[in-house]
């Protein structure tokens, strides 16, 4: 759920929440003549009702404030350029298995631990462990 949406949601709820203590104030003030016994009413319902109508203004004015960002795409290819997708071919597990310099595992090319990474040369003949991410061999 996006901030802003969350921002938006809770002002609303916080000023109808202090649209009712202020409902309940005024009831218990308009019941009482004297202004002594009207004061708990104001202190407990009244002042608080106002204060969180003003924090809910806050909250939903700083929900239009927030810059509105697109969603970020998600999963293999979802890259913003097109023509950055189609350079880099996705990772495909036929091939040697990799290395990275002074590692001490043996990956699958289609590993997320090597995938896309440059530096990542064939394994050859060193003896390796297997990744325990992409099981290169069997045990």
């Amino acid at each position: 759920m996006p901030t802003s949406r969350i921002l938006l949601w809770s002002g609303l709820v916080a000023a109808a929440g202090g649209a009712v203590l202020c409902v309940l104030g005024w009831y218990g003030v308009s019941g009482e003549r004297f202004a002594e016994r009207q004061l708990p009413y104001l202190a407990s319902c009244t002042v608080p009702g106002a204060a969180l109508i003003v924090a809910g203004a806050i909250l939903v004015v700083a929900a239009y404030a927030l810059p509105v960002r697109p969603p970020e795409p998600r999963g293999p290819g979802a890259a913003e350029d097109g023509a950055a997708a189609e350079e880099t071919p996705p990772p495909s597990s036929a091939g040697p298995p990799l290395r990275v310099p002074g590692g001490t595992l043996a990956h699958r090319p289609d590993c997320p631990l090597v995938a896309g990474r440059p530096e990542a040369t064939e394994a050859g003949d060193a003896a390796l462990a297997p990744c325990p991410v992409c099981e290169p061999w069997p045990p």
